[in-house]
């Protein structure tokens, strides 16, 4: 993460723990993808920054839809923008000690 947050920005941040990567099995936040969250009371707005492991991942649109999903159902008259970043690219060294735990026991 790439930023201090709120504490309504750290509850979506681990919600989104409950979005799992289809390929890997390991949720996209210990994976590093998510990059940033953001909340915007006064717009009722919510952007979500995050990556994929690639460009061309065939389940991109699955991740991000389930991550707008997430963010919809917690704040449910906010608009909600999931943004893909590629820079910085993403990379084994992003995932947490609990993603490569998970990664190990698969």
């Amino acid at each position: 993460m790439d930023s201090e947050l709120s504490d309504k920005e750290l509850e979506l941040f681990n919600a989104l723990k409950g979005v799992i990567d289809p390929e890997l099995m390991v949720n996209i936040v210990d994976l590093g993808l998510v990059y940033d969250v953001r909340i915007d009371e006064t717009q009722k707005t919510v952007e979500i920054d995050m990556t994929l492991t690639s460009p061309s991942c065939p389940l991109g649109d699955v991740i991000t839809e389930d991550v707008e999903h997430v963010a919809k159902n917690m704040f449910d008259d906010f608009a909600v923008k999931v943004s893909l970043i590629w820079d910085p690219y993403w990379t084994l060294e992003r995932i947490t000690d609990k993603g490569r735990e998970a990664l190990d026991r698969r």
